[in-house]
């Protein structure tokens, strides 16, 4: 099983700021952080912890990466605009346990690819900043299931 985490939540968001990369967690979203961490530890995440390159990915994993004594890695193939498919050949890579963090724009998109590709949606869709998707894969990292949990409330 991996996974895939919603940042959560930030500061204001400005169109026009070319630095949104750097906008960093809001102090309910450091709520929500800490509250992922033990949830995801609690669900069996082990790691490897990877992030998108925006600064409120890695640090939605964090608190989760200090308690695996793990480095939260970055992957830019989980930024916001990307495509689906590069964060999809990045997940069968990796091993079960292993979380990644990306943004509000991808996750949608993987999860309807992984439909299309027959990977049965077991609950409501919940694309909100914190929340969680478990996938669960086959034998030969095929993506069978996934199911969504909501964000922690703060």
């Amino acid at each position: 099983m991996l996974f895939l985490v919603r940042h959560a939540k930030a500061g204001q968001r400005f169109d026009q700021d070319p630095n949104d990369d750097q906008r960093p967690l809001s102090p309910a979203g450091w709520t929500q952080a800490n509250a992922l961490a033990a949830a995801l530890v609690d669900a069996g995440a082990t790691g490897p912890v990877l992030s998108s390159p925006f600064l409120r990915c890695a640090q939605t994993l964090q608190p989760l990466a200090d308690r695996l004594g793990l480095l939260v890695q970055t992957d830019g193939r989980l930024a916001e605009a990307k495509p689906f498919l590069p964060a999809i050949e990045l997940m069968t890579q990796l091993p079960d346990g292993a979380v990644l963090c990306s943004h509000g724009d991808l996750i949608p998109d993987v999860i309807d690819a992984l439909a299309r590709r027959g990977c049965a949606i077991d609950t409501e869709p919940n694309w909100k900043k914190g929340s969680v998707w478990l996938l669960r894969r086959d034998g030969k990292r095929a993506f069978f299931s996934a199911s969504a949990w909501p964000p922690p409330k703060n």
